[in-house]
Order: structure tokens, then C-alpha cells, then sequence
């Protein structure tokens, strides 16, 4: 369905500032999610044995799960104190700020004793560092959207706030190159002894280079023009509560699916294909790599495409397609075929891709622009307990007591079910909104607001 611009045309900010902010979010996110992935990666393959040893191999592995679990958990936290800063002191200065958390913590990860030298002190120390990685993913993706899409148009809101959707692929495509060309160049032993913190401690040179290409940013025109007029919110955390609390509630349903979708194919597809079709490490890291690679083109298509068709509907379709492939994916993998394995993340990772691109803007425009990095990243986090946090842990626990795959299918099912409700809930965009503070910043005369469908 095409959407018929309504009003006078959108100013056109300044081309070169809008490419900067795009580069700045897609590189930093990419950055931050590089770290948040190579840890994923690392507890599906060797923080069982290394933090959590144990006689029973399945119970080290819902132990490591465990940690990955808790960078979820750390995510509201994240969410509401720099949520909250970056409506009240700028999209900026909170993205250095969760730049630097997160890197410091990864770095740190690296340099940890295990399990064998410095006995229970080594997990706590694990899920410590964890925990403050979580916090800095949870106020770092809400900035990163804005970053990008309050520079452009707001009529290709899809396309720009997809920049901090790449970062994710990107960094776990970075993370998962990383320990594939590790596990090729290393012994087993060696890798376990010592290899993978190599991953973790490449995280500081990376963040130095996303924290040189933010430091050269400015302030976004919206915040700008914010502090002009003083309309700077005293509480945005009580105002999203109380006067936006359905702009919050289908934000964050809208998540589910995407973050459950990701978890299968991205953090228990590795730990399914090792221990239940009786592949190699390496071959299941070769296949979200190539799904990984894929997603960085396809989620600024899917953005871009979703400023030219109804977003929601778009979202709505992927979602339907998301709860339907599992049944598919684990009948056609059932034979041990890495040819297959390979097809179907790709597939996967490519609906998801149809998902994830348009769920920026989507997110964004749920909320008014004084709220929206509040409002944004509150959903963002808050979602995340309920969709990526819990999904490997009941991914495996259910076929530790199933011994199916059935289970698993269905538990996506149902998350495809609860991310249309939240789509339903939601309200679709208006391609010639006209955005007050983007005006006010440019000069430009107020125009008529265009109507938003409910």
C-alpha cells in the first residue's frame, strides 16, 4: 500500500551530517553488538566447560546460558538511566557514555581467570562484567535510532533508523569471523586455553575508532531544537508511564518475535548443531556467518521499503513468516545436512531481516520526539526480558525434557503471535509527519501537522 505524502514537503537537513550520523550509528551499534556477540558465541561454546564446570555437559551449557540471560536482564537499567539522560542532556554525550561501558566491560572479559584458577570468584566476576554489558547495550540502541533518523527526512525515517539495525548483524558477523578464524588457527586446546580471549580483547581497539567517529558528531537537530525552546522533559520515564503507557506496551510487544527469532538462529542454533546433529563448531559458525552477511543488506532494503508501504504491514507479514519456518527448518535439518543448516539460518535470519528493519522507525514513531529516547529505549529493554533473554534457556531446557523439536517451534509460534498484538496495538507512521523541533532547528515556518492513522 503506497502512502500519500499530506503537506508541505519536509525540510532537507544538511546531506553530509545526515551520512556522518548514519555511519556513526550503524559503526558504533556494530561496535557495542560485536561485543554483546562474541560473548553469546562464546557461552554456547566454551564458557560451560571454563566457568561452570560440571559432570553433566547440558548443565554447564544452561549454566553459561544463564550469564547470557543476565546482559538481558541489565537491559531496563540501561534503558531508564540513559533513556532518561539522553532526553534530558543529549543523544551525544549518552553514546559515548555506553560506548565505553560496554568495551570496558568486554576487555575485561577478556583478561578474567576461569573457573580453574580462581574458582567461584570467576563466574561471579563473569556475570559482574556481563551484567554491565547488558546496561550499556540497554541505553545504547534508543540513542543510536535517533542519532540517524532525527538527522534525515522523517519521510524515510525506515531507511535512516535501520542504520542501528545493521549494527547488530555487523558485530555478530565481525564476532562469529573472529572466533571461526580462531577455531581454524588454533588447536582445540589452545583455544580453549587461551584463544578465545583473544575476541574479547580486540574490543578496545574497536571501541577507540566508534568513539573517534562520535566524538566528531554534533548534537541532533530534534535536541537542539528541544534546549532552544526549553522543552526539555523534567521526568520523560513518569510521562512515557503515564501519558503514553500504549505507545510503550506495543513497542514492546512488537520486539518479541524479532528478539526470540534472532536467539534461536544466532545463539541455540550453534549449540543445536553441535550436540544434536553432530556437526563442527566451525560449520555452525560458518552458517551464521553467511546469515549475518546477508542481514546487512537486506535490513536497510527492508527499511527503506517499509517507507514506501505500510510499515506495519510489512512487520505483520514478517512476523506470520517467523512463526511458520521453524516447523520447516527443523524437519529439512533433521538429516544432518550442513547444506541445509546453512539454508535454513539464512532464510530465517532474512525474515528477520523484514522484521528488524522496519522496527526502529516503528518503535520510534510510537512516541513523541521529547519522549523517544525514554520511551524507545524502555521498550527496547523491557522486551528484552520477555523475547531474547529467557529464549536459549527455554530453548534448551525444552528439548532437554522433549526430546522434540516440536516445543521449540511452537514456543516461536506463540512469540509471532504476541508481536502481531503489539503491532495491532500500535499506530501506523505518517510519511509527511512534520517533526516541530527538526523545523525549529532548520528556520523553517511551522507547518499544518499531518494527520497519523490511530
Amino acid at each position: 500500500m503506497q502512502h500519500t505524502p499530506q503537506g508541505p514537503p519536509a525540510v532537507s537537513p544538511d546531506r553530509s551530517g545526515i551520512r556522518r550520523a548514519f555511519f556513526a550509528s550503524l559503526t558504533g551499534t556494530a561496535l557495542e553488538w560485536y561485543d554483546f556477540a562474541v560473548y553469546s558465541a562464546a557461552a554456547a561454546l566454551v564458557f560451560g566447560d571454563l566457568f561452570f564446570p560440571s559432570e553433566d555437559p547440558l548443565t554447564g551449557t544452561l549454566l553459561a546460558f544463564s550469564t547470557y540471560a543476565v546482559g538481558y536482564v541489565s537491559r531496563p537499567l540501561g534503558g531508564f538511566v540513559f533513556g532518561r539522560l539522553g532526553d534530558v542532556i543529549g543523544r551525544k554525550k549518552v553514546l559515548i557514555a555506553t560506548l565505553v561501558l560496554i568495551g570496558a566491560a568486554t576487555f575485561l572479559i577478556g583478561v578474567l581467570p576461569t573457573h580453574a584458577t580462581a574458582g567461584a570468584a570467576a563466574p561471579i566476576a563473569l556475570v559482574v562484567l556481563r551484567f554491565a554489558q547488558g546496561v550499556g547495550v540497554g541505553g545504547e540502541w534508543g540513542g543510536a535510532v535517533l542519532l540517524s533518523s532525527e538527522f534525515g527526512d522523517p519521510r524515510r525515517r525506515g531507511f535512516y533508523a535501520s542504520a542501528a539495525q545493521i549494527g547488530p548483524p555487523a558485530g555478530n558477523l565481525l564476532a562469529n569471523g573472529v572466533l571461526a578464524a580462531l577455531g581454524v588457527l588454533l588447536t582445540e586446546d589452545q583455544f580453549l586455553s587461551w584463544g578465545w580471549r583473544v575476541a574479547f580483547l580486540l574490543s578496545g581497539a574497536l571501541v577507540a575508532f566508534g568513539l573517534w567517529i562520535r566524538a566528531k558528531l554534533e548534537e541532533t537537530p530534534v535536541f537542539k531544537a528541544m534546549e532552544a525552546e526549553e522543552s526539555r522533559p523534567e521526568a520523560p520515564i513518569r510521562e512515557v508511564f503515564t501519558t503514553q503507557p500504549r505507545a510503550l506496551c506495543a513497542a514492546i510487544l512488537s520486539r518479541v518475535a524479532p528478539d526470540v527469532l534472532y536467539a534461536m538462529f544466532t545463539v541455540f542454533v550453534l549449540t543445536y548443531a553441535t550436540d544434536e546433529l553432530g556437526m563442527t563448531r566451525g560449520s555452525a559458525l560458518t552458517a551464521v556467518l553467511l546469515g549475518s552477511f546477508l542481514q546487512i543488506f537486506l535490513i536497510p532494503l527492508a527499511g527503506a521499503l517499509s517507507d514506501r508501504v505500510n510499515r506495519r504491514l510489512l512487520y505483520g507479514c514478517s512476523a506470520l513468516a517467523a512463526g511458520a519456518w521453524p516447523f520447516v527448518f527443523f524437519l529439512v535439518v533433521d538429516g544432518s545436512s550442513w547444506i541445509l543448516l546453512v539454508c535454513g539460518v539464512v532464510v530465517a535470519l532474512a525474515i528477520h531481516s523484514f522484521m528488524y528493519g522496519p522496527q526502529a522507525a516503528f518503535v520510534a514513531e510510537q512516541f513523541s520526539p521529547r519522549l523517544r529516547y525514554t520511551g524507545s529505549s524502555l521498550a527496547y529493554t523491557l522486551a528484552g526480558l520477555i523475547g531474547g533473554a529467557i529464549a536459549p534457556l527455554l530453548f534448551t531446557a525444552l528439548l532437554s525434557s522433549y526430546d522434540s523439536w516440536v516445543p521449540l517451534a511452537l514456543y516461536l509460534a506463540a512469540a509471532a503471535a504476541v508481536t502481531l498484538i503489539g503491532l495491532c496495538l500500535g499506530r501506523d507512521s505518517a510519511h509527511a509527519e512534520k517533526e516541530d523541533a527538526l523545523l525549529a532547528a532548520s528556520g523553517a515556518p511551522e507547518p499544518v501537522p499531518a494527520t497519523r492513522a490511530p
